[in-house]
């Protein structure tokens, strides 16, 4: 793959990205469990409690602050390698952006001082409600980010404008309440309690290995694990959901997880392994599994699933659409506005085709002059990769599934057999800790890698979006991006571990007295 312009700035986007949410969904869901501990602290006033609440407190703080850092430069970059992008859908995208900068960053970074440092200046009560302002702070950021990734799934709510030359907004709330990025904002969010849960599972089960701070393991462990059963069954739940809105919304990405180049008639099958081959176009050695794929894309078992080759028929005719939209555009930027009703009605007829047709731009100066095969091939480049998308997804749905069954047994073991964990359960805690990152991170691959050729899919295609920057210049700072990044994230780690050995610090001395003095007394024999 040759590296120019648009691919060394998507590889940088994407690098910061996935470096970002690395520390993202920790802060969702420790800021959650943080907040529950506390209000339990609150309501027993059991200094056990708020010794956990400060323990994984620490291991937060450290987190929030490589997540913060990490996604300011991640905003920065809309405006300096994708200038054409931020023009086009600025009045769209843009809004989301600075709501989460003034609600939610605002109401999470000014109460998460106050957490911190006001355990001994703020009352019980008050502190708990500083630690609620904290979580809902984070959430509420999550909800906006996602609130203008969504729609950048499925642009709602604008218009494009031939004059400006830009997409603008005419309605709010159908940006807010676009149902792509509220599937997305929940499945996102559950994601990082799960990650959440299985860290503080993993981390308590390697302090029951070691016979340290059992107590605070324990408990840790019957929050975690509640909370991560409920988050885990969310995550599929709203998983499903947008594997239904994508039905509707973005077909192409769905054929390609699913690796379904022909048309499959209902009831669609699931394709449950098999080997995509993007140059033969067709799943070799397909194993599929019935009706379920059915039920997944189309809540029913009646109606037929379109497949890449059929959909690339129908971008082969939206792109000769587009055509006639652009020509139409073109008359009215010469004229400014004063041409013939017809052209008006020709490009009003065929505007929501105008970016299939400006998929051409990257083969040929002027798309009006496009050859049929050049057509055809603009086409075909509405497919993304059918293999990384195919086997991303997978591994993904496999990791899932693992980590609910080991919360649904943990949750078990908490409940009804004493919280007599096994060793190898214990064992298997603290080695898949790694697993909710991945799976994560291989979520955001599926949901951006198949969006592509679109920044906005169906109106901006990526070719078009990067700004005019050198190579030399994106090689630099995208390997500068790389190696602070990487600093970044050994040192969290290095201080995360050096945490975790350190064990709870804080309030040792309370608890122990508390303990002492309500140990169950010991019956005395009789005489």
């Amino acid at each position: 793959m040759e590296f120019g312009l648009v691919e060394l700035s998507r590889l940088q986007f994407a690098a910061t990205a996935m470096y970002h949410f690395l520390f993202v969904p920790l802060t969702l869901g420790l800021s959650i469990m943080l907040a529950t501990m506390e209000t339990v602290y609150v309501m027993t006033r059991r200094p056990i409690w708020r010794q956990m609440t400060k323990f994984w407190g620490t291991l937060f703080g450290i987190n929030f602050v490589l997540g913060v850092s990490t996604g300011i430069t991640m905003e920065f970059q809309f405006g300096m390698n994708w200038s054409y992008y931020s023009n086009y859908v600025g009045d769209i995208f843009g809004a989301p952006l600075a709501i989460e900068g003034l609600m939610a960053f605002f109401l999470e970074a000014t109460f998460v001082g106050l957490w911190f440092f006001g355990w001994e200046k703020l009352r019980p009560r008050a502190h708990m409600f500083v630690g609620w302002c904290v979580a809902i702070g984070s959430n509420f950021s999550a909800l906006w980010i996602l609130i203008a990734n969504g729609w950048m799934q499925n642009p709602v709510g604008a218009e494009f404008n031939p004059m400006t030359m830009r997409m603008e907004l005419v309605d709010f709330y159908a940006v807010l309440f676009n149902p792509v990025a509220q599937a997305k904002f929940v499945h996102t969010v559950s994601a990082g309690y799960v990650t959440a849960a299985i860290f503080v599972v993993g981390v308590s089960s390697w302090y029951l290995l070691r016979g340290r701070h059992i107590e605070l393991a324990r408990r840790s462990i019957a929050v975690a694990s509640a909370f991560g059963l409920a988050a885990s069954l969310s995550v599929i739940v709203l998983g499903d959901e947008s594997g239904y809105e994508a039905t509707h919304n973005q077909k192409m990405k769905l054929a390609a997880i699913e690796g379904m180049w022909e048309t499959e008639e209902a009831p669609a099958s699931f394709n449950l392994f098999g080997i995509p081959d993007q140059e033969a176009r067709e799943t070799k050695y397909a194993i599929k599994i019935p009706y379920v794929m059915g039920l997944i894309g189309t809540r029913s078992l009646t109606e037929e699933m379109p497949g890449i080759k059929e959909l690339v028929e129908g971008a082969e005719v939206r792109i000769r659409d587009g055509l006639i939209a652009y020509d139409a555009l073109m008359q009215i930027r010469a004229n400014k506005g004063d041409v013939a009703p017809e052209v008006t009605a020709a490009f009003e007829a065929h505007s929501d085709d105008l970016g299939y047709a400006m998929l051409l731009s990257s083969m040929v100066e002027d798309p009006m002059t496009a050859t049929d095969e050049q057509i055809e091939a603009a086409a075909w480049k509405t497919v993304p990769g059918v293999a990384p998308m195919f086997w991303t997804f997978r591994l993904m749905v496999g990791f899932g599934f693992f980590m609910l069954a080991l919360l649904t047994y943990m949750f078990y073991v908490t409940n009804f057999r004493g919280g007599n964990y096994p060793q190898l359960a214990l064992k298997t805690a603290v080695f898949i800790i790694p697993m909710p990152w991945l799976a994560a991170e291989m979520g955001w691959f599926v949901a951006e890698f198949g969006r592509q050729p679109w920044t906005v899919d169906g109106l901006l295609p990526t070719a078009l979006s990067a700004s005019h920057l050198s190579v030399w210049d994106l090689a630099v700072t995208l390997g500068g991006f790389v190696a602070l990044y990487t600093t970044l994230l050994i040192i969290e780690m290095k201080l995360m571990l050096a945490a975790i050995r350190k064990g709870p610090v804080q309030d040792v001395e309370v608890v122990a007295a508390w303990n002492a003095k309500h140990a169950p007394v010991a019956a005395q024999p009789a005489e």
